[in-house]
């Protein structure tokens, strides 16, 4: 069943209209909306007035009043400090309230594609492992057919492969050997690097390459490589058992409610491991990785990615603006001569960046997730905010893109450093 679905809602405990508004209530009080306890508030408030504290306090309170998410976890910095880290409303309605908690983790869902493949990808090419120019089908022989013996990391990289947005959810259902099999018999829908279109196949196949090339699972290599390196002890891949308690949960499957499982339906056929979506997270962990690409690779006196390293990841590629397969439904409503900037699996100025709010500099890398996630990164304002919430409990029917943005707006006005 299709969480968002009208059945799906229908078949919700009848408990919930009774939850749904002792829920409203919670968020339309003014104290009691952030969760309560040592962790709900962390860093204080520094570099922000009482105005902006304020109007990030009732943007989001507004938001979950009006059943757009059940709470969230915000987290502000630049590369020496946290700012702001706070936890509003719950993570969990059904079947009983949780508070949120700063500490609570996440299903990241797309934010994979840039902090756990995109990353391993530069990773592998700073170690002479992996060139931006080789072909895909150099290392993975059987994908090059059908049009795509040209394709290169760049291409994969930045969505301008011409792969569709995602192949049929049937191809991964007779297991892994199967899932590449038909995905190495893809077509082309358009010529390479002819049209943006964001594809999560593309990351599917990047992350696939990861493991030809480290001959370990995408999830082993970057949990040793980055993740571990940079102390992100709530940062991974099929998380256990034992997070379940702190996790926030999204839809469900099969009539259970998914803690700690991924939910995306992809990710799940593929054992919870791909370069498009399944990594876990806490927005602490995520403050430290955007501290490091803040510090050009460094973190705690200690080189983890090499200063050019980030800077190619995150610089700006101009990519070809025609709307096609993949785009947003509304994106025949954009100018078709509005540029479209990407980075090597961040997002810089495309028709997917109204999350990150105006006021950022046109140096700003970021990402979003399907799940409610948004982490936004400004190299020249010294400055990031990562935004958590589970948008999708308990109906599957919550949207928080707007609001990233009004709150990212917010979040540009504290300024700081231009180089």
């Amino acid at each position: 069943m299709i969480p968002g679905s009208p059945r799906f809602v229908r078949s919700l405990p009848g408990r919930f209209l009774v939850l749904s508004a002792l829920v409203l209530i919670v968020a339309l009080a003014p104290s009691p909306l952030m969760a309560q306890g040592p962790s709900s508030d962390v860093g204080g408030t520094a570099g922000f007035n009482t105005e902006q504290v304020a109007r990030l306090e009732s943007l989001i309170s507004t938001a979950i009043a009006a059943g757009k998410l059940p709470g969230c976890v915000l987290t502000v910095g630049r590369r020496d400090q946290v700012l702001l880290s706070r936890a509003f409303g719950h993570r969990q309605l059904v079947p009983a309230l949780q508070p949120m908690t700063v500490d609570t983790i996440f299903d990241l869902a797309s934010l994979t594609k840039p902090v756990a493949t995109g990353t391993s990808v530069m990773l592998l090419i700073e170690r002479g492992q992996l060139q931006l120019t080789d072909r895909v089908a150099h290392h993975w022989p059987e994908f090059g057919i059908r049009g795509k013996e040209t394709l290169t990391l760049f291409d994969l990289l930045t969505h301008q492969s011409g792969l569709i947005a995602d192949n049929p959810l049937a191809d991964y259902e007779r297991g892994l050997d199967e899932a590449w099999r038909k995905i190495c018999e893809l077509p082309l829908r358009t010529p390479p690097r002819t049209k943006f279109i964001y594809s999560d196949v593309n990351f599917i196949v990047l992350g696939r390459l990861v493991e030809r090339v480290t001959g370990e699972t995408l999830a082993s290599f970057v949990s040793r490589e980055v993740f571990e390196s940079l102390g992100m002890s709530h940062t991974r891949f099929v998380p256990p058992a034992e997070w379940r308690h702190r996790t926030a949960p999204t839809g469900q499957r099969a009539g259970s409610w998914l803690v700690g499982e991924v939910h995306d339906p992809r990710a799940h056929l593929l054992g919870g491991v791909a370069g498009h979506a399944g990594l876990f997270s806490t927005a602490a962990d995520l403050a430290v990785f955007a501290q490091m690409l803040l510090e050009s690779g460094r973190f705690q006196d200690r080189q983890r990615l090499r200063p050019e390293t980030v800077t190619q990841m995150t610089r700006g590629y101009a990519i070809p603006t025609l709307s096609g397969p993949g785009d947003p439904p509304d994106s025949q409503q954009v100018s078709l001569q509005a540029e479209t900037v990407r980075g090597l699996g961040w997002d810089r100025q495309s028709r997917y960046s109204h999350n990150r709010g105006h006021g950022w500099s046109e140096a700003a890398f970021g990402h979003g997730g399907f799940t409610g996630t948004v982490l936004w990164i400004d190299p020249k304002r010294d400055l990031f905010f990562v935004f958590l919430s589970n948008r999708l409990h308990p109906s599957g029917k919550g949207e928080v893109n707007r609001l990233a943005g009004d709150i990212g707006t917010v979040v540009s006005e504290l300024g700081g450093r231009v180089d």
